[in-house]
């Protein structure tokens, strides 16, 4: 069974997605959406959950539910994730090409060199998206929670996860020619890629928090190619040095 209901008190992605992670953790939940505009709860479970559950759960914050007499729409998912288009991922694909452009800089004062190339590349990307991290620390753990497999057992990975890509980000800048950071890097994306694959396939309506809660990215095939394109990149390194 669903039921819509009305949410005060949230104000930001931030709000959503603590609220959301709240009401998934309470059992009988199957299935918890929710929006910022307009401030509501869809939420699907196994047998009927008093509002007041709810409301307990959610005790100590701001945040309170409310019985809504609307039906659940269908449409609903769509109203705080846009449509996947090209100007949707424009921050993402305007990052790449900066990088892109970069490392082609660097390439063209230097002698060219592929493992330098992948090196600059990967520095700078893993640099730049745990910026986006951080802006938010606790909005980008909640939201990473909705589909990472790691944060969704556990929140404080979340708050781990752009530290380690800021160790990433300085690896690959500085210290190129550890394999250690190859194998780290390899096992850290593979994972990271099994909770966005599932969300994908399973098309799910949720925000990608791989630039943190500064832009609304919705999860999408283009998100598996960014952690498939660390994954190929770390693994090539990793051949030629072992090579």
């Amino acid at each position: 069974m669903t039921h819509t209901y009305s949410v005060t008190g949230m104000h930001c992605e931030s709000c959503v997605e603590k609220v959301r992670h709240t009401l998934a953790e309470l059992p009988s939940i199957k299935n918890v959406q929710v929006a910022l505009d307009p401030p509501e709860a869809v939420i699907e479970m196994k047998e009927h959950i008093p509002v007041d559950a709810f409301n307990n759960a959610l005790s100590g914050t701001r945040y309170s539910l409310q019985e809504n007499i609307h039906q659940h729409q269908p449409e609903f998912a769509q109203t705080s994730i846009p449509e996947t288009t090209l100007k949707t991922y424009y921050p993402l694909i305007l990052i790449f090409l900066y990088l892109i452009g970069l490392v082609a800089v660097r390439q063209a004062v230097n002698r060219f060199s592929l493992p330098t190339m992948m090196s600059d590349f990967m520095g700078g990307f893993f640099l730049t998206f745990s910026f986006f991290k951080f802006l938010d620390l606790k909005g980008f753990a909640e939201s990473y929670s909705s589909y990472d497999i790691i944060t969704k057992r556990w929140l404080g990975f979340g708050y781990i996860y752009p530290f380690i890509e800021l160790f990433f980000g300085i690896g690959f800048l500085f210290f190129p020619l550890l394999i250690a950071l190859y194998i780290a890097t390899l096992i850290v994306m593979s994972v990271s890629i099994m909770g966005v694959a599932e969300s994908v396939f399973n098309k799910r309506k949720i925000k990608c928090a791989c630039l943190g809660t500064v832009f609304n990215l919705p999860m999408g095939t283009i998100t598996i190619i960014e952690d498939a394109l660390m994954i190929v990149m770390s693994g090539a390194m990793l051949i030629m040095k072992l090579g």
